[in-house]
């Protein structure tokens, strides 16, 4: 309960929300639908750019906090338990305010798209800010953008929903949502604006343009005001590109487009591994962070997002990295940095996975931004120190090779080419970072169809990818095709049963279920019908003689891309359908691609 000193704040906040609550309804009776979207476009920017000053200037200022008691106190220690401290206050955050459940990663938002018309929950407004800044700002190795993108897409969806606008409506809004949080945490509205098209919508109409352009630049504009230019990830020395190192940027993309799968598999191995820990969560989080405060002690790198070091490793000092770590009196032995890079490449991703994994929340965005900052630099010194070529710009490596594993883990070339373009302040390295982004996708989809993070939904059914046709099928609701009020026999009866059912129902099929309720066959009316009209052999033959087993049995979990291929290779026109082993109902292939043409219809008329 609040006391009476807060009361009167939460009074005089409640009472302007209202106000702004009730501005806003007036605005929309009085403007064009397309005109109240422009105008909510611009309030969820703003909304989502506030919540990304905030997460950013948290982690920011607790890594300045981190550094300074390392170097004037020297306790490099605390690095190792910082990020314990912020994974256990998550899990317990959690626990103990958000139900104890949280989505993790924007694969989260295409599920939403997918599945539940852009409805996201509304604790994901505030949710994701607290529970990210906790764990990524006390130091655990993850990103803070999925965080922000999932806040952004709360914003625009409850919006919407506030607002009582359509599902198209919806979906633009937290796709507005998601451009915002892009275009403000990294100052790169065109970035912002690539990733909401490339990423979260499949399909897009021109006149989703604006409003997304709109949220971008927005929210871009928002934390150029607010935000300190030392919290965002920008580079100010000076890139150009000499064509005459186009073959070691081919190499530097085929080996980001290795790397972002070695990273994706190994992420994907360690969350599974700590998805068996079901029973105590604070167990988890203390074995998980453990391991990962011992990683961070010999490699303090891996604290945090890491953007502090993507600088300082763009810089003519990179050896600073290996201050406060055990390797500090070997720091001018370029060898040694060098293997200390290479390592902390093949780390990252364990680092992160036992983050998000033991209970912290965060994403894969910028261990992407740093894993490939890492690479370039370490392939453009390996060739100079091996004398292979010791003209390479070390910097120009170290920026393009962000590019090359974000496009390699998102599947997303644009974004990256336009992200790093922008933080970079100018497109000098354009080539570059075309290349690079181009074969890393390239060499990842090869290997990995889906990106890292929609891989397991889109496996499942549950999110939209490039195929229109898909798209439509995974956005039916399986469940409400099923017929349920269906006419059974058990197998011990008689076909004098099945005839009185045929009778009274139409229905072309009957099922066959034993004691427990489970399918063990079907009796199909055209198997009948020799013998229809024979009384002496419907009275004196029984189920179990003219049933047959059915060429193919739906599964209540089934996703409608298998259901589909369910029907096409039975021949069948009615499949039976089971849940946990039980009978359910039947499924008709008509009534499938009848719900397939209204969702078609409904799809053009938008």
């Amino acid at each position: 309960m609040p006391n009476r000193t807060t009361l009167p704040v939460l009074l005089f906040f409640r009472k302007i929300a209202r106000r702004f609550e009730s501005v806003f309804f007036l605005a929309k009776t009085l403007l064009s639908e397309r005109n109240f979207i422009y105008l909510a476009s611009v309030m969820v920017a703003i909304s989502c750019a506030l919540a990304v000053i905030v997460l950013k200037s948290f982690a920011h200022n607790v890594f300045i906090f981190a550094n300074y008691i390392n170097g004037y106190l020297k306790l490099p220690y605390i690095n190792s338990i910082l990020p314990i401290v912020g994974i256990l206050l998550t899990v317990f955050v959690v626990k103990k305010f958000l139900d104890g459940s949280i989505e993790k990663g924007s694969s989260r938002i295409l599920y939403a798209v997918a599945k539940k018309g852009g409805i996201i929950p509304k604790k994901q407004m505030y949710a994701q800010i607290i529970t990210s800044s906790l764990t990524v700002g006390l130091g655990g190795s993850a990103g803070l953008e999925s965080p922000i993108t999932i806040t952004g897409a709360a914003f625009g969806s409850n919006f919407a929903q506030k607002y009582k606008l359509s599902q198209k409506d919806r979906i633009l809004l937290l796709a507005c949502g998601v451009s915002a949080g892009i275009g403000a945490a990294f100052n790169a509205p065109i970035a912002g604006v690539l990733f909401a098209i490339e990423v979260v919508l499949t399909d897009i109409t021109i006149s989703a343009f604006i409003p997304i352009i709109i949220s971008a630049a927005t929210g871009a504009l928002v934390s150029k005001i607010l935000l300190s230019q030392d919290i965002l990830l920008s580079f100010d020395q000076e890139q150009n590109f000499d064509f005459h190192n186009t073959p070691y940027y081919i190499l530097l993309g085929v080996l980001a487009g290795l790397v972002s799968v070695y990273h994706a598999r190994n992420f994907r191995k360690v969350e599974r591994f700590f998805s068996k820990f079901k029973n105590n969560s604070y167990k988890k989080a203390l074995f998980g962070a453990s391991i990962l405060a011992m990683l961070i002690f010999f490699f303090p790198t891996l604290f945090g997002e890491g953007y502090e070091s993507i600088k300082t490793l763009s810089t003519a000092n990179p050896e600073v990295l290996l201050n406060n770590t055990l390797l500090e009196n070997h720091k001018n032995n370029e060898w040694v940095l060098l293997g200390f890079i290479g390592i902390v490449v093949l780390l990252k991703s364990f680092a992160t996975g036992l983050t998000l994994g033991s209970g912290g929340n965060g994403g894969n965005f910028a261990p992407s931004l740093f894993v490939g900052s890492y690479l370039g630099f370490f392939v453009a010194k390996l060739m100079d120190l091996t004398h292979i070529n010791s003209h390479l710009p070390v910097t120009n490596f170290t920026i393009v090779g962000m590019a090359g594993i974000l496009s390699g883990l998102f599947h997303a070339p644009l974004t990256a080419i336009f992200l790093i373009g922008e933080i970079t302040g100018g497109y000098d390295l354009m080539v570059p970072l075309m290349i690079v982004s181009s074969i890393s996708f390239a060499v990842s989809k090869q290997f990995e169809k889906h990106s890292m993070d929609v891989k397991d939904l889109a496996n499942r059914g549950e999110v939209f990818t490039s195929d229109k046709d898909k798209n439509i099928l995974q956005s039916i609701d399986f469940l409400s095709l099923i017929e349920t009020d269906v006419k059974t026999i058990t197998v011990d009866k008689s076909l004098e049963n099945v005839i009185e059912h045929l009778s009274v129902v139409n229905q072309p099929i009957i099922p066959v279920l034993d004691e427990s309720n489970k399918i063990v066959g079907v009796i199909d009316f055209e198997t009948l019908r020799p013998i229809a009209f024979n009384p002496f052999r419907i009275k004196f033959t029984q189920v179990n003689e003219m049933m047959t087993v059915p060429k193919a049995i739906l599964l209540y979990d089934d996703g409608m891309e298998l259901i589909m291929d369910k029907f096409e290779t039975s021949e069948q026109d009615i499949l039976p359908v089971t849940k946990n082993g039980r009978f359910f109902g039947l499924l008709s292939k008509v009534t499938v691609l009848e719900a397939y043409r209204a969702k078609l219809k409904e799809m053009i008329i938008e």
